[in-house]
């Protein structure tokens, strides 16, 4: 029984995409082109995809650039192809988390999501949940989507995690966090929380 199957919260999530082919990305991390410079693409922080200042409003397009997005040692990202590099503008994370399923509980939740592009991602020790905080005091949970990638988790599913949160001991200190894929996920001191 594979990983997905086993999951109920990826099937829920996998269900909701009814019959859209399932591939993984492409291999970038084995590519290395030579770096082009950069275009005018750019990644909004709501997770729209801009190129020449007009938005791409082709979800396959956009899926597509998605899949050969990769991050460069020096924090960079870029679109990678067998033969060429081009750096993009990524004004907060390169996807947004859109949809989120939850099952169980405590130590024994799982939660997976599914990002604007139609990753399906379950929250495990791959695949960690850090939370920041914005320059307003705003809560940013991200979700680590594949190789130093991450989705900002949406609004809406911010406050639906934050119903989750609990107490736990992390190094010896006590923190207001959540549980899930078996990690206890910080999101801060106890003290403060």
């Amino acid at each position: 029984m594979s990983e997905e199957a086993a999951d109920p919260t990826l099937n829920r999530l996998s269900a909701a995409l009814g019959d859209l082919p399932t591939r993984g990305p492409p291999p970038v991390e084995r590519w290395n082109p030579p770096y082009c410079g950069a275009i005018d693409m750019r990644i909004a922080s709501d997770g729209t995809w801009y190129h020449d200042g007009t938005p791409i409003r082709r979800p396959k397009l956009v899926r597509l650039f998605s899949s050969i997005l990769r991050r460069e040692p020096d924090g960079r990202i870029v679109l990678v192809t067998p033969v060429e590099c081009v750096g993009i503008t990524v004004e907060d994370a390169p996807f947004a988390a859109v949809e989120m399923a939850v099952d169980g509980s405590g130590q024994e939740r799982r939660i997976s999501f599914r990002t604007n592009v139609d990753d399906l991602v379950p929250v495990d020790g791959e695949h960690t949940l850090r939370f920041e905080e914005a320059a307003d005091g705003a809560l940013k949970p991200y979700l680590h989507v594949r190789r130093g990638l991450w989705a900002l988790v949406t609004r809406a599913l911010t406050y639906d995690l934050v119903d989750l949160a609990e107490e736990g001991t992390l190094d010896g200190e006590r923190w207001l966090g959540l549980w899930a894929g078996g990690l206890f996920h910080p999101i801060a001191p106890a003290a403060t929380a």
